[in-house]
């Protein structure tokens, strides 16, 4: 006779399967656990550094020397959360990782951080945007996608998955966004204002001002609500741009060739699927494909064919 077992709504069997997991492979204790893409495995880890055109500029063996100069990293236990726990490791490696780049660079000096959902953190943007906590460096502006299990919250509005203040009275409905931020001396801020209003002139003589156009206004100003939010007291809601605007759409669909970049040295240069179980083994593999990749920048650019500086198979051709 079978016995069954019945689980309530709240089983995750993602959370029971990671949980029962051991945290290491048996084979090498640097091969850690980790949860990619919907599936379980157990990977070498590495930190990847590419510039705008997705050359590689920087890699980083998450290995026990890199932890050892780095004793500020705390490596806490797993919890039962394969994907939280996969976002907060990233966050903590981050940082690092930058300080090493930079030191071992001091002549390239970025304006621009790009990054996926993993480094939402306000940590890191505090890190990234106000700190000068690597090589006496800091981004200007940072284009990292929200992560939803981090909710923004104001008291008087609901802000949405871009950060933008929406409607009191809507939260579905964003406020609009206007004019150029407005820097002073101490805080950059932005200014937003009712979705429903309109530039209009009660006389063709006057000057247009603004009317709201809703039929249930939130405030007695015939303008309509306005929202203003600084960057320096939420650098997460404003990391020097607003998510959402074409600024924003242009500049970070950019980060796609980082993932073809991760791709290329997988594939094409064979770094995935491995059949060695040695650390130092895999770090010297994807280090000699990280030069691979720059001697095809030097021969493209060599013959002017910089539409191939990151593609070796037509460039062989």
């Amino acid at each position: 006779m079978q016995k069954r077992i019945i689980f309530d709504e709240s089983y995750d069997p993602y959370k029971a399967a990671y949980g029962s997991m051991p945290s290491s492979a048996s084979a090498n204790p640097e091969i850690k656990q980790l949860y990619i893409n919907g599936h379980f495995c157990y990977v070498t880890k590495f930190g990847l550094v590419t510039n705008g055109l997705g050359i590689v500029r920087h890699i980083a063996a998450y290995n026990t020397d890199f932890f050892d100069n780095h004793p500020e990293i705390i490596i806490e236990k797993k919890s039962d959360s394969p994907d939280e726990d996969k976002s907060v490791h990233d966050a903590r490696l981050l940082i690092p990782t930058l300080m090493d780049f930079f030191q071992k660079h001091p002549l390239i000096q970025p304006k621009t951080f790009i990054g996926d959902a993993a480094f939402d953190s306000a940590n890191i943007y505090e890190s990234l945007l106000a700190s000068e906590d690597y090589a006496g460096k800091c981004f200007e502006k940072a284009y990292i996608p929200l992560n939803q299990r981090r909710r923004l919250k104001n008291p008087d509005y609901t802000i949405n998955e871009n950060g933008i203040p929406c409607c009191p009275n809507d939260p579905a409905l964003p406020m609009k966004p206007e004019g150029n931020a407005i820097v002073t001396k101490s805080s950059t801020r932005y200014k937003f204002v009712c979705p429903k209003m309109k530039w209009m002139k009660v006389h063709p003589d006057e000057k247009a001002k603004r009317k709201t156009l809703c039929e249930s206004p939130c405030t007695t100003s015939s303008a309509g609500r306005m929202a203003y939010l600084h960057q320096d007291s939420n650098l997460r809601t404003f990391p020097g741009t607003i998510r959402g605007t074409d600024d924003w759409n242009e500049n970070y669909k950019t980060r796609h060739v980082v993932e073809h970049t991760i791709q290329h040295l997988k594939d094409s240069f064979c770094v995935a699927g491995r059949k060695t179980h040695n650390t130092k083994t895999l770090h010297a593999e994807l280090l000699l494909a990280g030069i691979t990749q720059l001697i095809t920048v030097i021969v493209a650019d060599s013959i002017h064919q910089h539409q191939l500086i990151r593609s070796l198979k037509p460039l062989v051709a």
